[in-house]
């Protein structure tokens, strides 16, 4: 069952995916293509990114 609506926008999942490498099996076969270790790794920048902005709004 597909979830609807994520959380992340399409462009920040695409940014990661370029960022690790993996953007090009994306656009061959989508995001259902892409390996469970690219995900857990683009989720795990996700949250990376996420702490570091928060952490930048606390100065």
């Amino acid at each position: 069952m597909a979830r609807n609506g994520g959380v992340m926008s399409q462009r920040l999942k695409e940014e990661i995916a370029k960022e690790l490498g993996f953007y090009d099996v994306v656009q061959q076969e989508g995001w259902g293509g892409i390996k469970a270790r690219d995900a857990g790794n683009m989720v795990k920048r996700a949250i990376e990114m996420a702490e570091r902005n928060m952490g930048e709004g606390r100065k």
